[in-house]
């Protein structure tokens, strides 16, 4: 008997032993690889084919116009991004890890764009990612061709990922991107946020050891993520203390601020990179009450931004509205909660009427409730993008329709309005001692912000899960394992502290389901080039003629003519004390065939093109859409400090409606105003097409009552309870121009010729 205790005691060592050292190595990642960059397999696309591309947008180009408009997609991730590999993992209903070669042939064969670039999030680019993300990218160059006429011109970047916890503190993503190839055209490193972003992206915790024993036939995808974040770990960080030039490339470096990220890639590595922000009005992370006027200051730089994301798959951060979400105390570090507005509902608002229709059902006194409910709004409005989580118990439909701009086109999920992009070109900082006004001056670009590595995914909308970032436990069961609801809905709500939510990393502070139903297909990005070449395309960035679209492949003409028959081009910037007269010309974009044309499946094989296409491609057919209408927004920029921005920005200041014509719709105005005023004034259009379905258009289905108030949402998740829906409705795609800056100067020369920034 004591030999067979014995044996027993021995065998439960043994076993608690391998259970120990099982979970240490899968916590470590001892199980794990890691993934390199994949392999591009396909060949270069036919002359023919391209030669096609051009033709098609010179038949229906203004008179005497013979440059071309190439698409591209400057905003791409795949799985060396610690978001984007998390959620190729199968229980999150991802399909595998999509590597940069992946990215290559979809740019090429799927949505056949002209350019693109890679722009992973530096928190988790390793140096061996880094090299590898350069080497692919440059394999990716020799097969389209590096010469005259390359079927794809590709450029290498990283997104630096900053996120403030409160406005003060915020400046937003920026995308990186490098002209060149070669490695002293690039940053030796890719630089990272550090603060809160490096806290979410670098510090996690990986997937639990416990998942690849309850998903074990996929275990070894869980093992590579938990091995890609320990050698993410791993990555020293950088000597602060030392120039960026003067760095070993084997540590990881941050830039704290717009003006410390732009010092060292132009002042100590001597680079001169595109440097883009995005995301400016995006709700999920933006704290509330953020806006623009501390990046005008001088020592970030605003000058070395010469242009801005106004599109993504995460939305339209185009428009300005005046409503507050919250209203920050002097200080800025507290907040109260201001009352709903004409198409709006402040969250914190939402989160007062929950606790009050909980507080009465439980019999509580109404004036009671009262208090709590305005307890519950303030608390709300003093925990940032955590507010929701002071209402405990609640789910993403109680919510209804608050937060959302409601009469805005497609916006972002809790869109920040005092942050949009038109609130960014109409902001003046009066700081500089010449008393000169410090100002954006940007052009307009459309990207996908893609983590599937699928550049240019709004040609068709289709693959809801895939060509959006729509993702999320494959059942309810795991659902209930990865995001436990532990709190209870009380008639009360439950205030944390900002030092404990300092403590609270990733997707704890983040309305991560409710979020889902605003994913959207992605924007692109139009140039006007004189060829299609790297040096042409690079070019017409950095002079700002360029233009967003929406997704689909819109052709859009904008330029005004001066009084001396001189053409001032979009994007430009010029002195001028009489308004030119401005020229439009749109057609609308290809009508979709299904499947995918000849070229493609002649450079592919038909399984790749099922997985890294979803089967589907751009595939135009000869019939394009109708362009219905074209708005011109105008904007006086700030002339004085405090003047309000609801006054200067006039959005619809012309509707011109065109006519049925598949040649497109073309029109000329000038503005009388601008000669009485005597102010600087800015001009941009939007080309409007016809409707089409669309992947999350209505984000949130609200059953209305008689006064048109949301009593009831539906939305459209990420994860199983959607199942197949593909969740269109139909939108107006469109183009935005980029603006034509006008700065008064009484009798001034005109000087067409743009400059990049301040």
């Amino acid at each position: 008997m004591l030999r067979l205790l014995g044996w027993i005691a021995g065998v439960v060592v043994l076993l608690a032993a391998a259970i120990g050292i099982y979970w240490f190595g899968a916590t470590e990642g001892w199980f794990g690889s890691e993934r390199d960059a994949g392999v591009i397999q396909g060949k270069r696309i036919p002359d023919e084919v391209i030669a096609a591309r051009t033709q098609a947008s010179h038949a229906v180009a203004p008179e005497g116009d013979n440059d071309q408009i190439l698409f591209g997609d400057l905003h791409v991730h795949t799985t060396f991004s610690a978001d984007a590999f998390q959620f190729s993992l199968p229980i999150m209903g991802g399909p595998g890890v999509h590597p940069v070669a992946d990215a290559c042939d979809f740019a090429r064969y799927c949505s056949a764009l002209d350019f693109w670039s890679i722009t992973d999030h530096a928190e988790t680019v390793t140096p061996l990612r880094w090299q590898r993300t350069k080497d692919s990218i440059r394999a990716c160059q020799k097969i389209a061709g590096d010469g005259p006429n390359p079927d794809l011109v590709s450029f290498i970047g990283f997104e630096w990922t900053q996120v403030g916890r409160l406005p003060s503190e915020h400046y937003g993503h920026k995308n990186v991107i490098f002209k060149d190839l070669d490695d002293d055209k690039v940053a030796a490193r890719a630089i990272g946020a550090g603060g809160l972003a490096s806290s979410t992206l670098r510090t996690s915790f990986g997937i639990r050891p416990i998942v690849p024993l309850l998903d074990f036939q996929n275990r070894q995808a869980y093992f590579d993520f938990n091995k890609f974040m320990r050698l993410t770990q791993a990555v020293p960080e950088c000597d602060a203390n030392t120039a960026s030039d003067k760095l070993s490339k084997e540590c990881y470096e941050t830039a704290t601020n717009p003006g410390d990220l732009t010092r060292k890639l132009f002042d100590e590595q001597k680079l001169n990179p595109l440097i883009v922000p995005h995301g400016s009005t995006w709700g999920f992370y933006t704290p509330p009450g953020t806006t623009w006027d501390k990046a005008l200051l001088a020592k970030e730089h605003p000058d070395r931004f010469p242009l801005v994301e106004i599109y993504s798959g995460h939305g339209n951060s185009e428009e300005y509205r005046s409503w507050k979400d919250v209203v920050l105390s002097e200080d800025g570090r507290g907040a109260s909660c201001p009352e709903p507005a004409p198409n709006y509902t402040p969250s914190c608002w939402r989160a007062g009427e929950i606790i009050r229709e909980r507080c009465l059902k439980a019999g509580i006194s109404t004036f009671d409730c009262e208090k709590r409910a305005a307890q519950a709004r303030d608390d709300y409005a003093n925990m940032g993008v955590a507010g929701h989580i002071a209402i405990g118990g609640e789910t993403p439909e109680d919510w209804l329709d608050a937060g959302q701009c409601t009469d805005c086109w497609m916006p972002p999920f809790n869109h920040r309005a005092g942050n949009a992009v038109q609130a960014g070109i109409a902001t003046s900082n009066f700081d500089d001692p010449s008393g000169k006004a410090t100002r954006f001056h940007w052009g307009f670009i459309g990207s996908s912000d893609n983590h599937r590595a699928r550049p240019g995914t709004g040609y068709k909308a289709v693959d809801r899960r895939r060509n959006t970032e729509a993702g999320g436990p494959i059942s309810e069961t795991w659902r209930q394992r990865m995001l436990p609801d532990k709190s209870i809905a009380e008639p009360k709500s439950t205030r944390i502290s900002r030092e404990e939510l300092t403590t609270m990393t990733g997707f704890q502070l983040t309305e991560f389901e409710r979020q889902s139903s605003f994913w959207l297909a992605g924007g692109l990005a139009a140039v006007h080039a004189k060829a299609r070449s790297r040096d042409a395309i690079w070019d017409s960035l950095q002079r700002r003629e360029v233009y967003a679209t929406s997704g689909p492949r819109i052709l859009l003409w904008f330029n005004a003519v001066d009084a001396n028959g001189n053409k001032i081009a979009m994007g430009s910037r010029t002195e001028t004390d009489a308004a030119p007269v401005f020229e439009v010309h749109a057609v609308g974009a290809f009508k979709q065939k299904p499947g995918c044309p000849d070229f493609a499946k002649a450079g592919l094989d038909e399984a790749r093109i099922k997985n890294i296409c979803s089967g589907e491609c751009y595939n135009p057919s000869d019939e394009r859409r109708l362009i219905t209408r074209i708005e011109v927004v105008k904007i006086r920029p700030q002339a004085s400090k405090g003047e309000n921005l609801a006054q200067l920005i006039e959005d619809r200041y012309l509707v011109h409606t065109c006519r049925p014509d598949a040649n497109g719709c073309k029109f000329t105005f000038t503005d009388p105003a601008y000669n009485r005023d005597h102010r600087d004034a800015i001009y941009y259009v939007k080309a409007i097409q016809e409707p089409e379905p669309t992947i999350n258009a209505e984000p949130v289905k609200c059953e209305r009552d008689g006064n048109g108030k949301c009593i009831k949402a539906t939305l459209c998740y990420g994860d199983y309870r959607s199942g197949e829906d593909a969740c269109t409705s139909p939108s107006e795609h469109r183009a935005w121009s980029s603006p034509i800056y006008l700065d008064y100067r009484t009798k001034a020369a005109v000087t067409p010729a743009p400059d990049n920034g301040g």
